[in-house]
């Protein structure tokens, strides 16, 4: 089993007292977006953001799992595709930041 992380950060993965570092790979998938001018609120501007593809996404291959962003997890339905828990199992510092997680989103 491969796993490759596709996001352009570390991800530390703590579980069971046991550390794991998924270095980047330098791929990196993106979601496309168009914006739309949405009316303003208030006078403030607003635009509204419409999911489009995702971009730069390796090829399938058998064994091997991609960690991508929530974004990029979201916007497919590839079984290959895992993305960090950052929800109330992620481990955070003491100013809120996550330096870990305990679990990933697979589909």
């Amino acid at each position: 089993m491969m796993i490759i992380n596709c996001t352009p950060h570390a991800i530390n993965f703590n579980f069971n007292g046991n550390n794991t570092t998924f270095e980047p790979s330098g791929i990196i998938p993106r979601v496309s977006t168009i914006e739309v001018e949405a009316q303003e609120i208030a006078g403030f501007p607003c635009v509204t953001n419409i999911i489009g593809n995702v971009e730069g996404m390796p090829e399938k291959k058998p064994g091997t799992f991609l960690i991508v962003s929530g974004m990029v997890f979201g916007a497919s339905n590839r079984p290959d595709l895992i993305a960090p828990d950052t929800g109330k199992t992620a481990v955070r510092n003491d100013k809120g930041h996550i330096i870990a997680v305990t679990r990933f989103l697979r589909k």
